[in-house]
């Protein structure tokens, strides 16, 4: 029997969890499994990395694969845990099959939709890393090397071999790939281009996890970003470079310097939302491009079009988006 038809499902390790202790890992993802369940999991070999037996103190690289038995199913009190039955429909692949923007032997792009988180969580069934067998295209089962937020769209990408996937993180790892983000955000600000440099660290609450902007002992953390447009003093256009990979980095460093982005309730509150603009229900935050050394040698370059609900507000507020990053 497949481990499919057993209820055993596969997770690729982002570059965001590199170095994080499997025991660590686990209990981010499944709180409800106690240590003891964890190491008889272990120890019985329901869980490996890389079809390897693992331990609770191994650290996670980029592009592993981590095997999960079927899990049992926490307290009621506690967040639901990730459904490993999920399966898309074949309506669903053919439709993220149309978003590929790249294809060759080593890299696939893929124009990830909003709403789509990149991988499975606690109270996440549908994710892109239980589609990924329908990305093959004749060849391997494509590899994450790096993330999206949910809510974020744009350029993601993918590796179709292990070769490939190694050469991609150590591009991410070494900050050797060019990201440039384009967001709509509240306000405008003085100077035509800066840095923000704020250290991040995460915070647990009522609401869900947060990631805070901290004046020391958090993650450093650095955006560079540039001012394309603006519509009066209420709403700019900004080209924004991360010079490091944190979670909700830009999210947060925009609203730390008093210019959420537009749709960000989370980390913006009611400043996110500028009186009297009717505006598409999401982040307006969008991978618009990505440039980095190909794996195959040369350079990668890969576009996103921003999608038709951010185009219209985009126009909304007399901003053209045609043409290069």
């Amino acid at each position: 029997m497949s481990d499919a038809h057993r209820g055993v499902h596969h997770v690729t390790v982002a570059s965001d969890d590199e170095g994080m202790r499997l025991d660590r890992w686990f209990r981010r993802r499944f709180p409800h499994i106690g240590h003891g369940k964890l190491a008889r999991l272990l120890r019985t070999g329901q869980i490996r990395l890389d079809g390897r037996r693992c331990k609770p103190g191994d650290r996670l690289a980029p592009g592993q694969t981590l095997r999960l038995p079927p899990l049992p199913q926490q307290d009621h009190d506690a967040p639901a845990a990730p459904r490993p039955g999920w399966r898309p429909s074949p309506g669903e692949l053919a439709a993220l099959a149309e978003r590929v923007l790249h294809l060759d032997d080593a890299v696939l792009a893929l124009d990830k939709p909003t709403g789509l988180a990149v991988q499975g969580g606690t109270a996440t069934a549908r994710h892109l890393d239980a589609m990924l067998d329908g990305l093959r295209f004749g060849g391997e089962r494509p590899r994450l090397v790096h993330r999206l937020d949910r809510d974020t769209s744009g350029v993601l990408l993918l590796a179709r071999t292990a070769p490939a996937a190694r050469a991609l993180q150590r591009s991410f790892r070494e900050r050797r790939a060019d990201k440039l983000y384009w967001a709509l955000a509240a306000g405008v600000p003085r100077a035509r281009e800066g840095r923000i440099a704020l250290a991040l660290a995460k915070r647990g609450g009522a609401g869900g996890e947060r990631v805070e902007a901290v004046p020391e002992g958090g993650q450093r953390a650095e955006t560079g970003w540039r001012l394309l447009d603006s519509a009066g003093r209420l709403v700019c256009w900004l080209q924004l470079q991360p010079l490091t990979g944190r979670s909700h980095q830009l999210r947060v460093h925009l609203a730390a310097i008093g210019h959420p982005i537009l749709g960000d309730g989370k980390y913006g509150g009611k400043a996110a939302f500028p009186p009297g603009a009717t505006l598409a229900r999401r982040l307006h935050l969008h991978a618009r491009h990505i440039r980095l050394p190909h794996p195959a040698g040369g350079v990668l370059e890969v576009a996103a079009p921003l999608p038709g609900e951010l185009t219209a507000s985009w126009e909304a507020f007399g901003f053209a988006v045609a043409g290069p990053p």
